[in-house]
């Protein structure tokens, strides 16, 4: 059942889209609009707008955009009723009985107590006889017994169903144990425990759910590492380990790790300001979660090529963000003449928590460590291998937006390879000016073909008939400017557009304004994707005359009903010739900026 509208439109009353977005970005006042970095890409000087009078925001980088329910949607990973529960949450506001009866709400509900009931089942088991193996690990391991319980470390048995039989008896629905993750369907139709004979760490977010759970086999078995697998309530794009207890940290930084054990072995040595992704790259979403709780990151992945990899594919991701991004490198440990490369848990063990601090306290920025990484590829006693050490370094250096910090790198790498620093910085000013240039020329073919950023980004909502499709714009923004234009009558009907999209996004903006509501922007939340939502809100977000709106409207009005009688006579034509025709006029509008 969808939620009541008297409800929506009070909650959205109360969540003012500058107050919910200041709780995640901080804004500054330009003109009418606050400003911000973006918290759905990286960048380093805002583009992300929002406005108070609109309760929009719009991204002029990446294209996001929405009211304040699609923020929370994107930023917290929740569906629509899911956001909405968020903000009333946020607003002091019960929402209504019947919306408790969503079927994803209500699944999304239970899997989170699930997971919790699983997590104090697991945690039980490693307590006693039955979790004896477990706790032995853990001793070889050197994690105490209160480490373990701050991390809430459980154990799962050797058993094919004592995770289910648990649940069943607790009132859990074997369904749910499926949509948990945490029992797998087998070929006969049956289902059984997904982790058995391991050691279990429940995954919390930062608001204290248990979203899923990491775990570790206790021998040489394979794999070595299991993950809860995609859920309603676990994204490992999105989740990063022991988070929520980083975000208390006092240190100014927050280290990242490759492995879970690491993150638990850094905490009990007192670094706890330590976070690990779940089994794949660092994402834009993770950076997005740290973002809220530092603008220093250290990348501390384990230093043999995977780890390098890694590290150099993090760096790329955060490079011209908002992040001070510094890497601390692990050294190999030398045992019996062999050099072996070691994590951040076999540091702590053997070299010691102040040989961890002083290594962090040197490490080294971004720019320092991929420079070196480049250096080390290269003999450079070697003239020819100088020459090619300065091409690559210089391309790095390009990379560098500015100006003081290329020349600053530059003279480092000179002191490195023995070449003049002017030739370095001359050999990265070309390069930067290279890349500018390619840039020029990108935006300068997007330029040349208008009609190509006038379309939505989503395929199935792209424009058929771009010269109505922009007057059918001109409509919804005179619609949301001054609704009192389309009553007592609607002037146009939205059967008339040429677009289905903004057909749907029209049609409920009328039925809004035609109900007393205030603000459509949620019903569009609701029924328009996420693509199809920062679509609309980059219309919405474009200048248009409060002056002369009663002439706009006729202009555009006479221009989709123009177009619409096209259709219909075309309807009627040779198939091949309204296809030519059509053609035409895509040609024709692709030259011009307005229809």
């Amino acid at each position: 059942m969808s939620i009541p509208a008297n409800f929506l439109d009070e909650l959205i009353a109360r969540s003012d889209i500058v107050d919910v977005i200041s709780d995640y970005v901080h804004l500054t006042k330009k003109g009418s609009n606050l400003f911000g970095l973006c918290p759905f890409h990286s960048e380093k000087t805002g583009s992300f707008s929002v406005s108070p009078d609109k309760q929009i925001y719009h991204c002029f980088g990446c294209g996001k955009g929405g009211g304040v329910i699609n923020f929370i949607m994107e930023e917290e990973n929740l569906s629509f009723p899911d956001a909405v529960r968020f903000l009333a949450k946020r607003a002091g506001m019960e929402v209504p009985e019947e919306d408790r009866h969503s079927e994803s709400s209500r699944l999304r509900t239970r899997v989170l107590a699930l997971n919790k009931d699983a997590a104090r089942f697991y945690y039980k088991l490693l307590q006693g006889s039955e979790g004896r193996s477990v706790q032995q690990y853990l001793d070889r391991r050197r994690i105490t017994r209160k480490t373990a319980v701050r991390f809430g470390m459980g154990a799962s048995v050797d058993q094919w169903d004592a995770l289910i039989q648990a649940m069943i008896k607790l009132g859990y629905t074997k369904a749910e144990l499926l949509a948990a993750g945490l029992a797998v369907q087998g070929k006969n139709g049956g289902i059984y425990d997904k982790f058995r004979n391991r050691l279990m760490l429940p995954v919390i977010d930062v608001r204290g759910d248990v979203i899923g759970f990491g775990s570790r086999v206790l021998d040489k078995s394979e794999p070595k590492y299991m993950n809860t697998s995609e859920t309603i309530t676990y994204s490992k794009r999105r989740a990063l380990y022991a988070m929520n207890l980083a975000k208390k940290s006092k240190r100014p930084n927050i280290i990242l790790c490759e492995g879970n054990l690491d993150v638990v072995t850094l905490h009990q040595a007192g670094f706890d300001n330590a976070v690990a992704s779940m089994g794949t790259a660092l994402t834009v979403e993770q950076t997005r979660l740290l973002s809220r709780y530092t603008k220093e990151i250290v990348i501390c992945y384990d230093n043999d090529n995977a780890g390098k990899i890694a590290t150099e594919r993090a760096l790329q991701l955060l490079n011209n963000s908002e992040f001070s991004v510094r890497v601390l490198q692990l050294p190999n440990r030398i045992v019996d003449g062999n050099s072996i490369k070691q994590d951040a848990d076999d540091f702590i063990k053997f070299q010691g928590r102040e040989a961890f601090e002083r290594l962090l306290s040197g490490s080294e920025n971004g720019v320092e460590y991929r420079m070196a990484v480049i250096a080390s590829k290269y003999n450079l006693s070697s003239d020819t291998q100088k020459v090619a050490y300065s091409r690559d370094v210089s391309t790095l250096l390009s990379t560098l937006e500015n100006p003081v910090e290329r020349e600053v790198y530059a003279n480092r790498a000179a002191e490195i390879c023995g070449i003049s620093a002017q030739a370095i910085l001359s050999e990265a000013r070309h390069a930067f000016r290279t890349r500018q240039k390619q840039d020029r020329a990108k935006q300068q073919r997007k330029d040349l073909n208008p009609a190509l950023e006038l379309q939505p980004k989503e395929r199935g909502a792209r424009y058929d008939n771009l010269r109505s499709a922009r007057a059918e714009e001109g409509i919804i923004r005179l619609l949301v400017l001054d609704s009192a234009l389309f009553f007592p009558t609607a002037p146009i009907a939205p059967q008339t557009f040429s677009s289905p999209l903004l057909a749907k996004t029209y049609a409920a903006l009328l039925r809004c304004a035609q109900e007393g509501r205030s603000n459509g922007i949620a019903v569009l939340s609701e029924c328009l994707t996420g693509e199809e939502m920062s679509h609309i809100t980059n219309i919405l977000q474009q200048p248009e005359s409060a002056a002369w709106r009663e002439q706009a409207l006729q202009d555009y009005i006479s221009i989709v009903q123009s177009e619409a009688a096209k259709r219909s006579r075309a309807a009627a034509e040779d198939p091949l010739t309204a296809a030519i025709e059509k053609n035409k006029e895509k040609k024709q509008y692709g030259g011009k900026r307005n229809g």
